[in-house]
């Protein structure tokens, strides 16, 4: 099984969008997509050139319901 890798907010606010959430609200610097079929939210912190930390990526992927492979095939 491949590593989890380390992306940007950025990258993996096109994923969600690929996915089908879409962008509610934003509060501060994070940024909370919804999917409106299913209801699930789902908040991703945005901070220009940093990267996602792996832990914040599991939560938001799991949250959202994406497996590792699904993040993969989008990126």
């Amino acid at each position: 099984m491949p590593k989890l890798p380390v992306v940007t907010a950025q990258k993996l606010i096109k994923v969600l969008k690929k996915k089908g959430f879409v962008l509610d609200r934003i509060h501060g610097s994070h940024h909370i997509f919804v999917r409106t079929r299913d209801r699930v939210t789902v908040s991703v912190p945005v901070h220009r050139s940093k990267d996602l930390g792996r832990g914040i990526t599991r939560s938001i992927l799991d949250d959202a319901h994406i497996t590792l492979e699904e993040l993969l095939k989008f990126l």
